[in-house]
């Protein structure tokens, strides 16, 4: 049975960094695209960044420069290596696994995954207090 198990949250201050990870089983996961989501309260889940089966990488505008997704192929785990976190980055985050795409074409991904993705795991918390 297909599973991503997220880890890694936790609390920090502004301006400080988190390495979140979700080990993957089930998946070809050198072949599908993968990535990271939030969820904050009170707002819509959003796209935070997605890699695909070439290591093309996407970010939201609004972590662009700050975060950075990778994975390691051998062990199957996403990794989402958040630095500079900032108060509006406190969310629940979430990965993902889109076994349907090998390429990631546009921004677009992120918004339509967001929306549609049907089997959203527990997820890793992340605070950052100001």
């Amino acid at each position: 049975q297909a599973q991503l198990v997220e880890s890694g949250g936790g609390s920090v201050q502004a301006g400080g960094s988190l390495r979140l990870s979700c080990k993957a089983s089930g998946y070809a996961f050198r072949c599908i695209c993968m990535g990271w989501f939030r969820l904050a309260p009170g707002k819509e889940r959003e796209g935070v960044a997605g890699i695909d089966s070439y290591d093309n990488e996407i970010y939201a505008d609004s972590v662009k420069g700050r975060f950075t997704i990778s994975k390691d192929n051998a062990e199957n785990i996403l990794y989402l290596e958040m630095n500079n976190l900032k108060p509006e980055d406190t969310a629940m985050y979430y990965c993902v696994a889109d076994s349907e795409l090998a390429v990631i074409a546009t921004l677009k991904w992120l918004a339509r995954t967001a929306a549609n993705y049907p089997n959203w795991g527990q997820g890793t918390q992340v605070i950052v207090s100001s």
